[in-house]
């Protein structure tokens, strides 16, 4: 990655990600319908390592600012319209879940892209 910002933006989403998706888990498993905070919980847990990785692949995969931008954005309006619904019984805005899931699978499919198009490592790296 070539810009220490993004490095540091991608670092604090993973940790707020971690954070809420640990805590959406517990939430979850003391309410009667687990359904909605359990799948937050899931999309923010599984995106914090993924944003990690994108940091540790930096300049040797492509794309990786817009990928990470997408699965942030993707996470915030997924993960915040299930938790807002659970606790209000209305979501952000209409097609807000679905909007976000869109935008996460945009995202890895750029982060795909990113690794096809990256050039081919040398022998010496794996």
């Amino acid at each position: 990655m070539r810009d220490g910002v993004l490095i540091r933006l991608f670092g604090v989403f993973a940790g707020l990600f971690g954070m809420c998706g640990i805590g959406l888990a517990a939430a979850a498993s003391h309410l009667d319908d687990q359904r909605l905070l359990g799948s937050a919980a899931l999309m923010c847990l599984v995106h914090a390592p993924a944003l990690l990785g994108l940091i540790a692949a930096g300049s040797r995969l492509r794309f990786t600012a817009l990928s990470g931008g997408l699965l942030i954005l993707g996470v915030l309006l997924f993960a915040g319209d299930l938790v807002k619904r659970h606790f209000t019984g209305a979501g952000l805005f209409p097609m807000s879940a679905p909007s976000g899931g869109m935008i996460m699978m945009a995202g890895w499919l750029i982060v795909g892209l990113g690794a096809l198009l990256t050039a081919q490592p040398s022998t010496t790296e794996v």
